[in-house]
């Protein structure tokens, strides 16, 4: 994440790349809190680089959770 935008990049605002991943608005905050995913921040709004976004779907992923854990 960073403040500073790169004009050469193309990017989506956080409900445009929500949509574009089928991610919800909080997950892909996380992305870019975390640094999974390219993006700046300007004021309050948050944008996402598409090609970073992109790049991250294209990987594979292990799935979620399957329930409730055990208790031990």
């Amino acid at each position: 994440m960073s403040n500073i935008m790169d004009p050469n990049r193309p990017y989506l605002t956080t409900p445009q790349a929500a949509e574009h991943a089928d991610f919800t608005l909080s997950y892909i905050t996380y992305l870019l809190r975390n640094n999974k995913v390219e993006g700046f921040r300007l004021a309050r709004e948050w944008f996402v680089y598409t090609d970073s976004l992109d790049a991250f779907l294209a990987q594979k992923r292990k799935p979620g959770p399957k329930g409730p854990r055990a208790k031990a």
